[in-house]
């Protein structure tokens, strides 16, 4: 199982002549996929400029929702999240959440938060409690599902605008939920009162946190392990503001301890798109940003060994990946679907390596469950 596992290692950082074991296959050409995500049978995806898609593996067939197709009134989608009921789509002018039984898309807008509130920068949705999680660029909302009842909140600290701009949200064991900001990352624990200051933390790039690196910390994806956190940000730097988001990939042992992964360490650009992980591989799609220019410019893909923070790049060119830019990222226990700015690949990793990436993600999250529920940054 090693022996088959170091196999795989070898061809995506570019040995030709083993790579035939490996399998790819572009879905989507031309597509800039924001956002995927699994539910049973099917993958769905959204797009910037195509609307929705969904994919059944079972019948490998794809179905499109879109204004081309006259079933969606917007084609413009940034994040998606799934539930047995429901698909609910983020966009630049408000929540679109599609009704599976009655096959019907409604939108919602927001009265809080002026036309930019209307602008979901992310959403994630907590299958245990019944709720989604609703990440505006004014305000974090919370759905009540079942009763369709929303919340919003203003997650504003020190008077800074940027910390109430939600760009990233993920659920960690059974606890805690975390919101990433353009300006720090708060900390809740889902079993406390959402109006109690005390169920709530938050962790900036001041007071030895984020390693104290750069003016500001914005967080674009995190991931968790039972042992740490990691951290995907941003990178905006301009000539007036050198060390503005400084970005890379940030670990982080839920103590003390901070270790920020850049360019000194191998990575191809500071800027980090998404996270993922296989077993003891995390995948993150990079950028860097241009100081003088302006502009995100595409980096590739890298996985890291979350055990000692080697990095290994990916070579796309065997990949079916006509680009650098690497938007999303999911791994669905068999294959790791990635998202570009030309399409969607889907990589099917070595049988072994995946049942043995499964095993261990298991693993990890028997852990976490176990770990005390309470955290104190």
């Amino acid at each position: 199982m090693r022996r088959l596992f170091l196999i795989v290692l070898f061809i995506l950082s570019g040995s030709s002549h083993l790579f035939p074991q490996v399998e790819s296959q572009l879905y989507l050409e031309n597509a800039i996929i924001k956002s995927i995500k699994g539910d049973g049978n099917f993958i769905w995806v959204a797009t910037y400029g195509q609307g929705i898609f969904r994919y059944s593996r079972n019948e490998d067939k794809w179905f499109n929702f879109s204004t081309k197709k006259e079933n969606l009134e917007n084609d413009l989608f940034y994040n998606l999240a799934v539930s047995k009921d429901y698909v609910w789509a983020g966009s630049g002018d408000g929540l679109f959440t599609y009704d599976k039984k009655k096959d019907q898309w409604r939108k919602r807008k927001f009265a809080q938060g002026g036309e930019m509130g209307n602008w979901i920068r992310s959403l994630c949705y907590d299958q245990s409690q019944n709720i989604l999680w609703i990440g505006r660029f004014k305000n974090l909302t919370r759905l009540e599902v079942a009763k369709q009842k929303f919340t919003d909140y203003d997650r504003t600290v020190n008077n800074d605008a940027k910390t109430n701009n939600i760009i990233s949200i993920k659920l960690d064991g059974d606890s805690l939920i975390w919101f990433g900001s353009e300006s720090g990352v708060h900390v809740y624990d889902k079993n406390e009162d959402i109006n109690d200051k005390n169920s709530w933390s938050f962790l900036t790039n001041k007071k030895g946190g984020f390693t104290q690196s750069g003016d500001a910390v914005s967080i674009h994806d995190m991931l968790f392990d039972y042992k740490n956190v990691w951290f995907a940000t941003d990178e905006f730097v301009t000539p007036q503001q050198p060390k503005f988001n400084i970005g890379g990939i940030f670990e982080f042992d839920r103590k003390f301890r901070w270790e920020r992964i850049s360019k000194e360490d191998g990575l191809p650009g500071n800027g980090i798109y998404c996270l993922e992980r296989t077993g003891n591989y995390i995948w993150s799609g990079i950028y860097s940003f241009d100081k003088k220019k302006g502009g995100e410019y595409g980096k590739g893909l890298i996985y890291l060994n979350r055990l000692n923070n080697q990095v290994y790049p990916v070579d796309l060119n065997k990949l079916n990946i006509n680009t650098s830019v690497i938007f999303s990222l999911y791994f669905d226990g068999d294959d790791l679907w990635i998202g570009s700015d030309k399409g969607l690949v889907r990589m099917k990793l070595n049988n072994a390596l995946a049942s043995w990436s499964v095993k261990k993600e298991f693993k990890s999250k028997e852990v976490t469950k176990k770990r005390k529920k309470k955290f104190v940054p």
